[in-house]
């Protein structure tokens, strides 16, 4: 059941966060959402309550342990609790290793790997301690498959997958029963394009994107149908995208 279910999204201000988080809370969730920009946030956040439903949010770097700490402790201290955490905060500067673009390179470390370690730190002691919890993360078709330009953010979405398997495992054989959602998208319409720098990258993917990409909408209801499943049960794994791209 995802009504009155509580569930932090990060990266929330557009793309498949802001996608998720309307689904969501048209299903009756209590939604908090982070992210960097605190105006789209807070556009996200009326349009939610306008609707009838229920919302909170904190302008966040999930970079910074203390804000992601932060958010935690607002879902909590605003409905009571916390029930699933979607870690969905990413870059996606491709670029040729040659092009030694590495001030990118950190920064989608930052974000994509830091970033996801640091959401796991911050709700894992509440979950641990009430026995239940949903940990999802968005990945990335380029953390199942190696595409040139992107070395340095597949091998952050390879980093997601890794974690987020033996998180399960774990988590199973502690007894803890935390669950974990890890999402592999392929051409989804969102701001995501907007970081690459490097010409001949940009002009590709922008390419490909026209050509194939859909909503965020779509992965939205993939996150819907995850945090819905019985207590009991894990699908773990979400490889998706348009139907007709052959990714």
């Amino acid at each position: 059941m995802i009504k009155d279910k509580v569930v932090v999204i990060t990266g929330a201000s557009s793309g498949i966060g802001e996608a998720s988080a309307k689904l969501l809370a048209s299903k009756g969730a209590k939604v908090v959402l982070g992210a960097r920009r605190e105006d789209k946030l807070k556009s996200i956040v009326d349009d939610i309550t306008k609707e009838g439903g229920e919302a909170a949010y904190l302008a966040m770097d999930v970079t910074k342990q203390a804000d992601n700490d932060a958010i935690v402790k607002l879902a909590k201290d605003t409905f009571g609790g916390v029930d699933a955490i979607f870690l969905n905060a990413g870059l996606m500067p491709s670029s040729p290793v040659s092009a030694l673009k590495t001030d990118e390179w950190h920064r989608m470390v930052d974000v994509n790997i830091t970033g996801v370690l640091n959401g796991v730190a911050a709700v894992m002691p509440t979950f641990i301690e009430q026995k239940s919890g949903h940990i999802l993360a968005t990945s990335s078709v380029a953390g199942i498959k190696a595409y040139p330009n992107g070395a340095v953010y597949g091998g952050t979405k390879w980093f997601v997958r890794d974690f987020m398997e033996v998180l399960r495992m774990e988590s199973a054989m502690e007894g803890t029963n935390i669950r974990t959602a890890t999402l592999y998208p392929a051409a989804i319409n969102t701001e995501l394009l907007d970081t690459i720098t490097d010409k001949g990258t940009a002009e590709g993917m922008k390419g490909l994107y026209e050509t194939y990409g859909i909503s965020p909408e779509r992965i939205a209801r993939v996150v819907a149908f995850a945090l819905d499943l019985p207590e009991d049960t894990t699908v773990n794994e979400f490889t998706v995208g348009p139907a007709n791209q052959p990714w």
